[in-house]
């Protein structure tokens, strides 16, 4: 695939982080328990909560898909990989500019300029490292317009 679009790789870390949050709790091994488990009658349930309702565990694809989009994150600068990431989780604008000290424009211009360096490379395309932000976000523009 080489159409990639800033729309289609934010999609696919949105993915990748939804994917990460169904995966299994980690546990330590080794650690069992040779109780039985309990038998429980209607009149034990009374006045319990009910268990919340999980998702199902992810897909071998889309485990695999979220491993290729963690790849990307290479790429990037490391404040850029956890702003990224943060916006992937969904975290709102505010707690992200809180956590990087930062204004939302400039959290929104880093994220962007982030999410079009993996499109950048996505499409095969070589990065100058003269190349500044807003030249890459302009030739980036110009090139989305195009498809």
């Amino acid at each position: 695939m080489n159409d990639w679009t800033p729309e289609l790789v934010e999609e696919r870390l949105n993915e990748a982080a939804a994917v990460m949050r169904r995966l299994p709790a980690v546990r330590v091994q080794g650690y069992f328990n040779t109780w039985p488990k309990m038998k429980t009658d209607f009149d034990d349930l009374i006045g319990q909560a009910p268990e919340p309702m999980r998702l199902p565990p992810p897909t071998a694809a889309a485990i695999t898909r979220m491993e290729e989009a963690l790849a990307w994150l290479r790429w990037l600068e490391v404040e850029n990989v956890k702003l990224v990431w943060m916006r992937a989780e969904r975290a709102p604008w505010k707690a992200i500019c809180w956590r990087f000290g930062i204004a939302r424009t400039t959290a929104n211009r880093r994220w962007d300029y982030a999410v079009n360096i993996i499109t950048w490379r996505l499409n095969h395309r070589p990065i100058s490292a003269k190349w500044s932000q807003r030249f890459l976000l302009e030739r980036s523009r110009l090139l989305s317009r195009n498809f």
